[in-house]
This record gives structure tokens, sequence and C-alpha cells, in this order.
């Protein structure tokens, strides 16, 4: 009886919905019909998942009508076509990578390394005098990893946790959208309250668009007036007019070492945040849908979101309620990451 009544009820309102609405919802009905009614075991194929991604960007009410498949497998077929389509376009003209270098002169890299503790100039050096045609970066990829210099390490974490009440961090992270484009979020947080004090969203990244981004984060001398580093990676965008640019508002720039994301690790973090919570769950449509979706995020961010690091307080209410213990301290002149 219920049934029946939800399948009248469901047919009068099908009757106000628009005749695109109407069609694709026919479509998407009729695409699952077919999939079910095959002579042997349903299988989803290759063009099915096709369908369902090119329908998820037409319509915007898809998971409504998607019955054999969660919406959540839809989204995870988006991401390996994304993935698909960035090895198709890398492949297209020309080999990927470099040739990777022969078996003996990997074990000869090795043997070098090991019995004579030598790093990989010195390897590149004699290996060059043998006749062997390798780059120092080839070399440097089949050395072991090992911590040549723990002290160095030890220094910038001391470094991060005696200055973080006036440490701000940049880093930008990539997102692709339904139609495999990519954009592209700035942002910039607080080591102190772990608050995201600027964001911004765009398609084509620049230094110049870098450098407005960080007026408009920090207007006047506020930078100046309560914060003294700002902590950013190598990235390329991150120029030499990016670098002039905070060291005239007031602070002064430190950079992260070549391939040390950790050094950067409350920028990366809540990049894995954003991520893991966020962008692993739904699909991007553009620009417009980021911000949205982004505006949404950061208000539970710094609201609801609790932090181990805040002593599991939110970022609003920490930066409220708990004030620094002690002035910042300059640190010494010898430091092993200069700006």
């Amino acid at each position: 009886m219920f049934r029946l009544l939800g399948a009248i009820i469901g047919a009068l309102f099908s009757g106000l919905q628009s005749q695109r609405r109407l069609m694709l919802e026919n479509l998407a009905l009729r695409q699952q019909l077919s999939t079910v009614l095959q002579k042997r075991r349903p299988m989803i194929r290759a063009a099915d998942r096709v369908f369902w991604v090119a329908l998820r960007r037409l319509w915007a009410n898809w998971s409504h009508a998607v019955v054999i498949v969660k919406p959540e497998t839809v989204i995870r077929w988006h991401r390996a076509g994304f993935r698909l389509y960035w090895n198709w376009l890398s492949r297209r003209k020309r080999s990927p990578g470099r040739p990777s270098a022969s078996r003996e002169v990997r074990d000869l890299v090795r043997r070098m390394a090991q019995e004579n503790q030598w790093g990989a100039p010195r390897i590149h050096g004699e290996l060059l005098k043998l006749g062997f045609n390798v780059s120092e970066r080839t070399i440097s990829r089949y050395l072991q990893q090992r911590d040549r210099w723990p002290e160095r390490r030890q220094s910038w974490l001391t470094f991060l946790r005696n200055h973080r009440e006036v440490i701000v961090a940049m880093d930008l992270f990539v997102v692709p959208t339904a139609s495999f484009r990519l954009l592209y979020v700035w942002f910039a947080v607080r080591h102190w309250h772990r608050e995201v004090v600027h964001w911004s969203v765009t398609q084509s990244p620049t230094a110049l668009w870098v450098v407005q981004q960080l007026r408009e984060a920090f207007p006047f001398d506020a930078a100046a007036r309560d914060l003294k580093y700002l902590l950013f990676d190598r990235d390329s965008i991150f120029s030499a007019a990016v670098v002039a640019a905070v060291t005239s508002m007031g602070l002064e720039p430190a950079r992260t070492s070549y391939q040390s994301p950790w050094q950067n690790g409350v920028a990366e973090r809540f990049v894995g945040s954003v991520r893991r919570q966020l962008l692993d769950h739904v699909i991007v449509l553009d620009d417009r849908h980021l911000r949205r979706l982004l505006r949404e995020y950061l208000t539970h961010y710094h609201v609801d979101r609790t932090h181990l690091a805040l002593a599991k307080d939110t970022p609003r209410t920490h930066r409220r309620d708990v004030l620094p213990s002690r002035a910042p301290v300059r640190p010494p002149a010898s430091s092993p990451y200069p700006a």
C-alpha cells in the first residue's frame, strides 16, 4: 500500500519537472535496466563507467537515479579516468621519463658508496673517468637514503617549535575538475593557531598572483605586527619577486630544503585534511563549485574541527583563549637553512 502511494506521489511530482531532467532520468534508468537484463551475469563495462561520469557532469541529481552502483563508485571512476587522461597526454608525443641506467652502473654506484662512504658528486666524477656517461642526479637516485646530517633536522624542528607563534606558512595544491581541468588552491596558515588566514583559487597561477594574495592576506603592516617568518617550499612559482614582496612586508622568508615536505608539516597536514575529508568524496565541477566547497569546509575547520596540536581545541577558540607563553626569539645566524 505504502509503495503504491509513493509511486503515485512520485508520478505527480514528475509532471512538475523540466523536460531535460526527465530525459536524463529516463536515460539513466534505461541504461541501468539494459545492464541488469543481460543474458549472462550483469557486468559493468568501460562504456558504462564513461556514461555515469558524463552524466555526473550534466545532471546535478544523478545520485538519486543510480541504483546498481554506489555514488562513491562513480567518483572513483572519475579519479581513474583523470589518471588515464594525464598518462595519455604525457605519452602522446614522447616516451616518458629518462632512460634507466644499466645494472652494471647501478651496482657500481652502490659499491662505491658502501666501500668508500662517497656522495653523489664524488661517485659521478669517478664514473666519468671510467667512461660512464650518467648524470649526478641519476646517481643520487640509486644511493641508499640515509640521514647524513641528523643535527640539521633537529635544528629545524627546534626552530619550528620555538617560533611557532610568529610563523605563517603558505603552499599550493592541485584539484582536478570533472572536465579534467586543473585548479590551483593557494593558502596561508598560521602555525600557532592552525588558522587559515587567506586562500584563493585560480586556473593559471603566477608569481604576481601569489604576491597579490599575500597583500590581501596581510594588508598594511598586519604581517610585521604579529608575524616574523613566512615558510614556503622551493616551488618555482615562489620566485624572486615573491621573496622580495615577502621582505617588503616585514617578514623573513624561510625556504625548506629540496624534497623535504616534513619541514612544512603544518601546511602539508592541512592539504591532507582537505583531501581526505572533502575532495576525496566529491567531483569538483568548476572554480565556483570549488570555492563554495572550500568556504563551507573552512568554516567547519575553524569552528568545529578539533586538533591534537591545540590540545583538542578548535583554531578560533584557541586563538581567543590561549596566549603565547613567551616572546619570540630570533633564530641564530648559523641556521642550517638560510632564507
